[in-house]
């Protein structure tokens, strides 16, 4: 079992200054640490020796870990520790499926609810993804790509799935797997962006829906076969569950 010492300064691990919202901070680091690879999946932790990273009482680690449990991105074990948890590849196509099935239907709906403020925030998050395509920076397009689709879920009225589906790319993200390959350049998915952006400002609902559909089936196949070296021909059949 690791000890503090081990998983000290290590990528998102670090102390933790004593604030109101102690705990949400704790989760996040948490988080951002299981994405970023520095607490290792199917490694195993005491609370107290995270407590330790941190610089903080157990009480708001353990708060954290349920939340993240609850989440699926870590399980607890009877008198072990908390184990972190590593996605498998039927788990990575049954969260990509939700994702189809959630942000399809979703994006419809923004087009019809979308105001120019709305079109705005997007125009700035695709024109950022733009210019990180452009110096090859992948992490920082990333980044903007999740803000874009985060942008449209809202736009949706629906926050709850907002949220929900920022927590199902955290579960993808856990995977260590890229959605660019030598078959899918950064500009190649900033055009996928451009056409769902389009859509929305033309008030193409049908359009924006499709867009989308057609941008999550590409990364889909993409995740999956570099996981698992799966065929575009996937079991789950989610290329039809949604039409559009």
């Amino acid at each position: 079992m690791s000890t503090g010492a081990d998983i000290g300064n290590k990528g998102s691990l670090r102390e933790i200054k004593a604030e109101s919202s102690l705990t949400a901070r704790v989760r996040e680091s948490i988080r951002a640490a299981i994405i970023d690879g520095s607490l290792e999946p199917g490694s195993l932790h005491s609370v107290q020796s995270l407590a330790d990273v941190f610089k903080v009482s157990r009480t708001p680690v353990r708060e954290a870990l349920i939340d993240l449990a609850g989440a699926d991105m870590v399980e607890f074990e009877r008198n072990r520790g908390v184990r972190i948890l590593e996605t498998s590849v039927h788990d990575l196509e049954e969260i990509l499926v939700l994702r189809i099935l959630l942000e399809v239907p979703a994006t419809h709906r923004a087009a019809e609810r979308i105001d120019a403020d709305g079109l705005s925030a997007l125009r700035q998050e695709l024109d950022a993804m733009v210019e990180a395509a452009e110096n090859g920076d992948e992490p920082t397009m990333m980044q903007h790509d999740r803000r874009f689709h985060e942008l449209i879920n809202t736009a949706s009225g629906n926050t709850r799935l907002t949220e929900y589906v920022d927590s199902l790319r955290d579960l993808i993200l856990t995977r260590g797997v890229s959605t660019v390959d030598n078959t899918r350049s950064l500009s190649e998915i900033v055009a996928e962006h451009e056409g769902i952006l389009a859509a929305l400002a033309s008030g193409d609902a049908d359009a924006a829906a499709a867009s989308m559909k057609q941008h999550l089936v590409n990364t889909a196949s993409l995740l999956l076969q570099q996981e698992g070296g799966r065929s575009s021909s996937l079991s789950l059949g989610w290329e039809d569950l949604v039409t559009g």
